[in-house]
């Protein structure tokens, strides 16, 4: 996961390279990820416990039934709603920050803010933070006279740059991304069956492609963009992604156990932990076994995620919690369907690592001993034969 930088904004280049934009929006993600979480669990538990009903609750502020399951169910879900709702401002503004520094953080979160507003979303959120992180990045490059120096960082830089970004954000990049997003939410419903399985086929590719990088972070960050959206079907594809993210490590984790010979002791040591982060739906504790083979256990990977995240859609799981793995399964819709998913993900990407992979250590010389030549001197006296 992408951190961000302590350089002084002044003494970078005004424009950001494609890397440092892709580093950005790494970090951005990042760090919306805890509000998706607790947000998407806090929405599920109010569903579990009050049912449809939960959503079209009155405000809990205006009266509350202590004795009343109704009323903790629409408390759950309005404290998920709420929480959900600053995802789209908190990723903005991180990542600007990542980009600019702590001066493009009012920008950055207000132009999150406007993204939510006109209807831009998550899509919206993302080219806020680039648009606020750059403008401030150009805006730290002037100099300005000693009386006003001081007080840059904390008023110039953030006052302009919101300026610039609010404007931008709500005259021009709003409305087209709104249209985007409710085209999204549009062809998501429009889907046959047979469409989603195969979305639901291509999202695992890309969870397994580079565990946790960009392609990973991009088919996650469509997921949780359907989920803003409401569609029906997008709490089907949040599972695919859930079931085809959890399947490398969970993979490995077994592979390593099976198949001992075949890899190193420190492998055979990450293989033990992975059982944890694959339940935990780390896929990043499979690098550590991709790093060392790429060649044969990338591919692997890829075929058992392609797999979890077909069956999961052709079984019907379906969750509105976008982490936790097996932690949050008694949130998920047909839970059985999302552990059978998983359960053939990992057994293909195992046994298709085992096929391609070859023993680990030291290769053991199986040819027979030549016979010792009449003329050849014997062993020294006293020297076992």
């Amino acid at each position: 996961m992408a951190t961000t930088t302590t350089a002084a904004p002044a003494s970078r280049e005004g424009r950001a390279s494609g890397v440092q934009i892709r580093d950005a929006l790494m970090s951005g993600v990042s760090h919306a990820v805890p509000f998706v979480v607790t947000g998407g669990v806090l929405i599920a538990l109010g569903y579990g416990l009050g049912g449809d009903r939960s959503g079209a609750a009155e405000p809990v502020s205006a009266g509350f039934d202590w004795f009343s399951s109704a009323s903790w169910a629409a408390l759950l879900f309005q404290l998920g709603t709420l929480t959900f709702g600053l995802l789209v401002p908190v990723l903005s503004g991180y990542v600007a920050h990542a980009l600019a520094e702590r001066p493009a953080l009012v920008p950055g979160f207000v132009g999150g803010a406007i993204a939510v507003q006109t209807g831009a979303g998550f899509v919206g959120g993302l080219v806020a933070g680039v648009l606020a992180g750059t403008v401030v990045r150009g805006l730290a490059r002037w100099q300005p006279p000693a009386p006003v120096a001081g007080i840059r960082p904390v008023l110039v830089l953030p006052l302009v740059g919101t300026l610039v970004t609010g404007a931008v954000m709500l005259l021009a990049v709003g409305p087209p991304l709104a249209a985007l997003g409710s085209a999204l939410d549009a062809g998501l419903d429009d889907l046959s069956r047979s469409g989603v399985v195969l979305l639901g086929a291509g999202l695992g590719l890309m969870m397994a492609a580079d565990l946790g990088g960009p392609l990973n972070k991009t088919a996650f960050t469509f997921a949780v963009t359907g989920l803003s959206t409401g569609s029906p079907a997008a709490s089907t594809i949040m599972a695919a992604v859930l079931a085809a993210g959890m399947t490398p490590p969970l993979a490995m984790a077994l592979a390593s156990t099976v198949g001992s010979r075949r890899f190193t002791p420190a492998e055979r040591q990450h293989g033990r932990a992975a059982w944890l982060l694959g339940a935990t739906y780390v896929t990043e504790g499979a690098i550590p076994f991709a790093a060392a083979d790429p060649l044969r256990v990338i591919p692997s990977l890829m075929a058992g995620s392609a797999t979890a995240g077909a069956l999961s859609v052709a079984l019907s799981a379906s969750t509105a919690t976008p982490h936790g793995g097996l932690f949050v399964l008694p949130l998920v819709g047909h839970p059985l369907g999302l552990v059978v998913a998983i359960a053939a993900g990992v057994l293909v990407s195992a046994a298709a690592v085992l096929a391609l992979k070859r023993p680990a250590g030291p290769r053991i010389r199986t040819d027979p001993p030549q016979p010792r030549s009449a003329t050849a001197p014997g062993p020294p006296a006293g020297e076992a034969t």
